[in-house]
């Protein structure tokens, strides 16, 4: 296992902590969000910052990176929408009465949830708001978006005949411990999920299986049919908070605040993997090409082998918490609660994990041949004895 102090550059341009960091879909820009009340634009060719986008009166909260523009949402109760190449602010949505603490873009919407209770559609190009989803009877912290369409064979859509002009949902995940689902052209509740007995901090949703990931402080990981509202299963080793949540393969990754990452196999509900080493909770999560990126409250990032379990680097250098990672090029950005966007060079793990993955792969091909060997064998034998026997 190695130890790294040594990351390749160390950003520290932020005045405030670092909220959330963003990789556009192009994979050449990354956006940061800080409590300092800006927002700023960082190449992944050269490590540079090119943009310094400053209008926000109060923290930033969430941000998300298009490839020609950017989204912030902060706790002045608004969002604003930037031009990555001027810096610009484009847009400003107003309607929250509270800190607006998570953003969504999905087509040409643009979701938030807020303290407010509500959470609100918004038309990204027009600067305007379509809809607000209201009965939740606390704050909204999580949301995800899908339609129907991925989800309703025909004959189930015919049902839902009042909303066939937009098949669009919104999930909302909210501290009054429920789940909702929302159809996103009447604002209309369409499932409330209840099982949860605490805030409900994270949301996966798996909408070709029709299924739904909720991580709660009641300690627990809860599976839903999101077509049905039924609870599927529900993932109860943890002993703290579930803080995180990826999804990989039909294999489930929770980051929580008993020190623990786990992996569950979704399909049986088993739990196949405990990653240990933090010392404090495990805050933001990635997988990457069979390895598992963990940031934490002990301010060390770590690469743990996915399948194995075992640690292979710890990463050290900041001094409060990883609040967000991303990966990108064989390169590991962390961001920090210190101010700091730190980037780290992890061509070496990568490689040895490839190796490691060829080296598996042959002994099971040699393995499945020695199997199909054997097992022809025991047919022809098995095919001898009858005939000897005169069957």
């Amino acid at each position: 296992m190695g130890n790294s102090r040594s990351a390749v550059k160390v950003c520290t341009d932020h005045q405030g902590g670092i909220n959330w960091l963003s990789l556009s879909p192009d994979g050449q820009r990354l956006l940061t969000g800080s409590e300092d009340g800006t927002a700023r634009l960082w190449s992944t060719a050269d490590s540079q910052c090119h943009g310094h986008f400053q209008g926000h009166e109060s923290y930033i909260t969430f941000c998300h990176l298009e490839n020609e523009a950017a989204f912030t949402c902060s706790a002045d109760h608004t969002i604003r929408k930037w031009d990555v190449v001027t810096g610009q602010c484009l847009a400003i949505y107003r309607g929250h009465t509270s800190i607006v603490n998570r953003i969504l873009v999905a087509k040409d919407y643009l979701f938030s949830g807020s303290y407010d209770r509500t959470a609100r559609c918004w038309s990204v190009d027009k600067e305007k708001q379509i809809q607000e989803f209201r009965g939740h009877r606390n704050c909204v912290l999580t949301l995800a978006h899908y339609s129907s369409r991925d989800v309703l064979e025909e004959e189930e859509e015919e049902e839902e005949e009042e909303e066939k002009v937009s098949r669009d949902l919104l999930v909302t995940g909210s501290t009054d411990c429920t789940v909702k689902v929302w159809w996103v052209s009447s604002g209309r509740c369409y499932q409330t999920l209840l099982g949860h007995t605490g805030a409900v901090l994270c949301l996966i949703l798996d909408a070709p299986n029709r299924e739904l990931f909720s991580g709660s402080t009641d300690y627990t990981i809860r599976t839903w049919n999101i077509v049905t509202g039924e609870q599927l299963k529900v993932f109860k080793e943890h002993q703290g908070s579930v803080i995180c949540l990826e999804l990989v393969n039909r294999h489930l990754y929770s980051g929580s605040a008993d020190r623990t990452v786990k992996c569950w196999f979704v399909d049986t509900g088993e739990r196949i993997q405990t990653y240990k080493a933090h010392k404090h909770s495990v805050s933001t999560l990635k997988y990457h090409a069979g390895i598992l990126f963990t940031g934490s409250g002990d301010a060390c990032a770590r690469a743990f082998n996915s399948r194995s379990g075992v640690l292979q680097k710890i990463f050290r250098g900041h001094k409060f918490i990883i609040n967000c990672i991303q990966i990108h090029n064989e390169l590991l950005y962390t961001a920090s609660h210190d101010g700091t966007l730190r980037i780290w060079d992890i061509r070496g793990i990568c490689k040895r994990n490839k190796r490691r993955l060829k080296k598996e792969r042959s002994v099971q091909g040699r393995s499945s041949q020695k199997g199909s060997l054997s097992r022809l064998f025991n047919n022809k034998v098995g095919c001898m004895v009858q005939q000897d026997n005169g069957e």
